[in-house]
């Protein structure tokens, strides 16, 4: 096939941390590569869990790394999360907002009223990250919570980085909630389908990829919503953890950079008892994959995934293979 990857799709929907920058830098030509996008006529969404900050903050600091945004591309789980809400509950019901301004404007931008105690017999309660949020808070919505109210997190991830370290994230807070009702609320953020298909609404597209570098959230989601997946090697996951993952995080395609996908995909095609991606082979031996390449090949990689998945077809739990590269040293 020599069409690019991205000529099979209609839209990119963006991870960001790992994929456009990782710390405060961009990643190497990756800005470059979502520049390219209008002119290949292919739609483009930042996907992120963030619902402290608003699109426009988010926007900003985008645009401040080369890369091209504006408000109305970026779609945070504030907004997935509101969006979700409304679905849920009469138009203009009241509801108890636990977390940032961000996610209180959301809220009143879809017709419905934000209240702060549960003494106000809210009909919903959501809940995002914020960095003030405190016990009185997290009392508040176990009030709400166990008295009935609809519950909507907006993601449940566990930790977020800080410059200091890893603390906890909206998860761990969503957790102490959990814990107090013995409640779960539904979630509209990352590896849920929501916030992947509120972006396809307001785009207006059917055939986005999911462009990702982790698999638990990024691919996860993607796959959740029905959408192809590409894993993308600049972030957190490796071609290593892909091969071991469980079926549903398991990415339709392998690519090193977004650069890649201006370039032509190789195809998997099937062999005696294995799989061939370009020029390379890789069969499946007991618990082993044997891939007739040097150690580190991606088309290597990409032939070993397809060998394997095939051999392990509905992994519910990672699994564990070994790899064997038959070119180089220790041949």
């Amino acid at each position: 096939m020599t069409e690019p990857l991205l000529a099979r799709f209609d839209a990119v929907f963006s991870d960001l941390d790992g994929v456009v920058y990782a710390g405060p830098h961009a990643i190497p030509g990756a800005p470059e590569a979502l520049q390219g996008l209008e002119a290949a006529g292919v739609k483009l969404a930042y996907i992120t869990n963030n619902a402290s900050r608003s699109s426009a903050t988010v926007a900003e600091h985008l645009r401040e790394l080369g890369a091209p945004a504006t408000a109305g591309n970026v779609f945070g789980s504030a907004q997935a999360g509101a969006e979700l809400l409304a679905g849920l509950v009469p138009a203009g019901s009241t509801v108890l907002v636990t977390g940032s301004a961000t996610l209180r404007e959301q809220v009143r931008a879809q017709g419905l009223e934000p209240v702060t105690s549960a003494d106000d017999n809210p009909a919903a309660v959501i809940q995002g990250f914020d960095p003030g949020l405190g016990w009185k808070d997290l009392a508040e919505a176990a009030f709400a919570v166990a008295a009935g109210a609809v519950w909507v997190a907006t993601n449940t991830d566990l930790s977020i980085p800080q410059a200091r370290g890893i603390a906890p994230g909206n998860g761990t807070l969503v957790a102490a909630v959990a814990s107090a009702t013995g409640q779960r609320p539904v979630v509209a953020g990352k590896p849920e389908a929501p916030l992947f298909t509120t972006a396809a609404r307001h785009l207006g597209v059917d055939r986005p990829l999911v462009v990702g570098d982790r698999l638990d959230t990024d691919i996860l989601g993607g796959t959740n919503a029905g959408y192809a997946t590409a894993l993308v090697l600049t972030g957190v996951d490796s071609p290593a953890s892909a091969l071991a993952a469980r079926t549903t995080e398991r990415p339709d395609f392998l690519i090193p950079n977004l650069g890649a996908l201006y370039e032509p995909y190789p195809a998997l095609e099937p062999v005696d008892g294995g799989f061939r991606c370009g020029t390379v082979t890789a069969r499946v031996s007991g618990g082993e994959v044997l891939v007739d390449a040097a150690e580190g090949d991606l088309d290597g990689w990409r032939a070993a995934c397809a060998a394997w998945w095939q051999e392990h077809p509905n992994a519910a739990q990672p699994t564990n293979p070994q790899v064997r590269w038959t070119v180089g040293a220790g041949s």
